[in-house]
């Protein structure tokens, strides 16, 4: 009698049957720490520039340069977003 194609199982690779497709393993473990850190670093850049106003030591020099330092650490950390899986 025949049997039914739900019995039947399928052939390794060993036995000569085609091999499974490799899945991707998805992002690596870096992806969501590194993220999460850009993007609160370029925030807590943008709020201390705007508490202080500016006059910490570092930051008096950048004058409103500081605003696109904490803008492009938010941008990179978009960017490592996309990464993400």
């Amino acid at each position: 009698m025949p049997e039914s194609r739900s019995r039947k199982k399928k052939k390794s690779a060993a036995q000569g049957g085609a091999p499974e497709a490799v899945r991707p393993k998805g992002s690596g473990r870096w992806v969501v720490p590194t993220m999460c850190t850009l993007l609160l670093l370029g925030l807590a850049w943008i709020v201390v520039f705007y508490l202080t106003q500016g006059d910490l030591p570092g930051m008096r020099q950048l004058g409103d340069w500081n605003l696109l330092v904490g803008m492009g650490l938010i941008m990179l950390g978009l960017l490592t977003a996309m990464k993400w899986e």
